[in-house]
């Protein structure tokens, strides 16, 4: 850890973060919420919203694939999305759901500003973002996608929004 000057915990929360959370509404399998715990930590988000029946740390099955990111990113629980799209609205936060749905705006023709605060929702493995939430959102995006299926895990989703918008972002 030394060679690859990782950080630690401590100095993780401690660091600048990249103006991005993520919200988990109804994740059912832990190791996706573990996978997006780690990409989180990756990228130096600002923290994850756990939401409904999502899993909470400490959990061992989000640790197989988390890998200690519940140590270093900081993460919130709310009983209902809603609230927690509520008070990141409040707080100023643009909230974009990653969800396919009428008028979703292409990944790539989305360009995040610099300066603004962003909260990504990912939806239920199966039924996506749900309705009330999407209601609250400021916009819909979607990855393209050109085979015969019509989604991907949601981890993987997330994995690919983050480094489009770190990308597009360059802190």
């Amino acid at each position: 850890m030394d060679e690859l000057r990782r950080k630690t915990p401590e100095l993780f929360r401690a660091s600048d973060k990249f103006p991005l959370v993520l919200v988990l509404d109804n994740i059912r399998s832990m190791m996706n919420t573990g996978s997006v715990f780690r990409t989180s930590d990756a990228f130096l988000l600002e923290g994850i919203i756990l939401c409904g029946f999502t899993a909470t740390p400490p959990h061992r099955e989000i640790h197989k694939t988390a890998l200690g990111a519940t140590e270093s990113v900081a993460w919130k629980y709310f009983e209902k999305t809603t609230e927690a799209i509520r008070q990141l609205k409040d707080e100023g936060y643009t909230i974009i759901a990653l969800e396919q749905a009428t008028n979703s705006q292409n990944l790539k023709d989305f360009h995040p500003e610099k300066g603004r605060r962003y909260a990504l929702v990912l939806g239920n493995e199966v039924k996506g973002v749900d309705d009330a939430v999407l209601a609250l959102c400021d916009t819909c995006l979607e990855i393209p996608q050109f085979g015969t299926k019509h989604s991907m895990n949601v981890s993987v989703s997330a994995g690919i929004v983050v480094w489009d918008f770190f990308n597009k972002l360059k802190p």
